[in-house]
């Protein structure tokens, strides 16, 4: 049977990688996080727009065209929690919409705070 040499270090790289590996595991979990909160806050200014420029249509625009609008491409897990206000303030169409940040899975939960979009359209003259 051989003994190892004084110093050898064989195996230490599996020993680092194990120590390493929670580590590395939080730091994925939190760059996914922020790409959640990220991809919310583009979904309720993309919502907010489509709202807005629905709403000042001269012939089937209104708040239920707006809130239809900013509602209809939202994904699912999104749609849930979605506060949706729209109207007509000083020659603009406003709509503004409120979506909950998913918590690492969209569906499986949501953090307490709300994410904004706000989108602001001139209307149109009939």
């Amino acid at each position: 049977m051989r003994r190892p040499r004084p110093g050898d270090d064989r195996g230490q790289i599996s020993v680092e990688l194990l120590g390493l590996a929670p580590l590395i595991l939080v730091v994925l979990v939190l760059l996914w996080q922020f790409v959640l909160v990220g991809y919310t806050y583009a979904l309720a200014a993309n919502a907010a727009d489509k709202g807005a420029r629905a709403g000042t249509a001269t012939e089937t625009g209104g708040a239920g065209a707006c809130a239809a609008a900013a509602k209809k491409d939202l994904p699912g897990a999104w749609q849930g929690g979605a506060t949706i206000a729209c109207g007509a303030e000083g020659g603009l169409w406003k709509a503004k919409v409120g979506l909950k940040v998913p918590v690492l899975f969209p569906g499986a939960g949501n953090f307490p705070w709300t994410v904004t979009g706000t989108a602001g359209v001139a209307e149109e003259e009939a």
